[in-house]
């Protein structure tokens, strides 16, 4: 089955096209290698997916027929992402919660939102 297949019967991506592009970036690997978007994969293959910014890890059990339903996700796909980069996503939902304003930042909101995005 076709990784791009794949990406989106596991509702990874929420369209085809969406999971090829990230593909095509290099945001999908196995074995620290980016592939396209065509590659082939199998039971028991490990890849990773970088999304918002964290490497998230997969193992492969089942290939399924059709796009899965997220209840039944489990006899897919198993997820092996590690804790550090669990505790990153973590951290990252923390501060996106630390920078909520009510309507568009002033000019001086947004000058500190870059200063902190930027450091």
């Amino acid at each position: 089955m076709r990784i791009d297949l794949f990406l989106w019967y596991s509702r990874i991506f929420k369209s085809r096209t969406i999971a090829s592009n990230s593909c095509k970036k290099g945001h999908v690997k196995l074995n620290d290698k980016s592939i396209k978007p065509s590659y082939e994969v199998f039971i028991g293959s490990v890849f990773t997916v970088k999304k918002n910014q964290i490497l998230n890890k997969y193992e492969i059990l089942d290939l399924p027929t059709s796009r899965v339903g997220a209840k039944i996700l489990d006899l897919y796909l198993k997820d092996i992402t590690p804790i550090s980069e669990k505790e990153k996503k973590e951290t990252l939902l923390k501060i996106k919660n630390n920078f909520k304003f009510k309507g568009k930042p002033s000019k001086k909101e947004r000058r500190d939102i870059n200063d902190f995005l930027n450091e």
